[in-house]
């Protein structure tokens, strides 16, 4: 009976890469955790993967590039928990109409912390970012950077209800700062605000004998909503400024 080949040893997916290529062991782990190598076809994003027999590949189009942390964007439906949308972020949910050119990884879906909150029964946008420098960004200097806010209303209205809304309200015992609103229609209200705290819009509102029927979030700074659909996200390019 002839002799069985000795199966090969299994090895980390990184030495392969590094094998097949030349390169060094540095640069393999780079393309896997671009997501430019395949493992009996399937890509793998792990360079600590072991393999033995499988047939492993680099993508021809391949690029050595930095993994840097992805933040995306978010169009939050309303009824969903600020808290629970990353749980929204899939490569389902992703929108065809993304023009950053960023491939999609499935690394990019782990530890994604939502920033910027927003009332769970508001809809619009939501930043979510893996990258500490954004959060400390939007922590930091939130309260400084400027949001707008689309909000549908209800209720008898009168020459000083914008007024009214714009400057001299308080919300938790707290004196709210001026902002600026505006009527989009005759039962929609703009405001471009500062330092929003979950459930002021609508306090705000109430206070003028207004109830609300619906708040959107357009614009956090510099970024905004623009047609993406609810529950569809797109990335942020790395230095982008709120």
């Amino acid at each position: 009976m002839p002799e069985q080949p000795t199966p090969p040893a299994p090895e980390r997916l990184a030495r392969r890469v590094a094998e097949l290529t030349g390169c060094s062991r540095a640069q393999a782990e780079q393309y896997i955790e671009g997501g430019w190598v395949r493992v009996d076809g399937m890509v793998v994003e792990t360079p600590q993967f072991m393999v033995a027999g499988e047939h492993v590949e680099l993508d021809p189009e391949s690029r050595l590039e930095p993994a840097e942390p992805a933040t995306m964007l978010l169009h939050k439906p309303a009824g969903i928990a600020f808290n629970a949308t990353p749980s929204l972020v899939t490569r389902a949910t992703h929108a065809e109409g993304d023009v950053t050119g960023i491939r999609v990884l499935q690394r990019h879906f782990a530890h994604l912390q939502p920033l910027m909150p927003l009332d769970d029964e508001a809809s619009g946008l939501v930043v979510l970012s893996q990258d500490g420098r954004v959060a400390r960004r939007l922590k930091e200097d939130g309260a400084k950077i400027e949001q707008e806010f689309l909000v549908e209303v209800r209720g008898a209205t009168d020459p000083y209800t914008l007024g009214r809304l714009s400057r001299g309200l308080a919300y938790e015992g707290r004196a709210l700062p001026p902002c600026k609103v505006s009527w989009q229609n005759e039962v929609r209200l703009r405001f471009a605000i500062k330092d929003v705290r979950p459930g002021q819009l609508r306090h705000m509102c109430a206070e003028v004998g207004l109830d609300v029927v619906a708040i959107r979030r357009l614009r956090i700074g510099r970024i905004g909503l623009n047609k993406m659909p609810p529950g569809e996200w797109r990335y942020s390019p790395v230095g982008d400024r709120f």
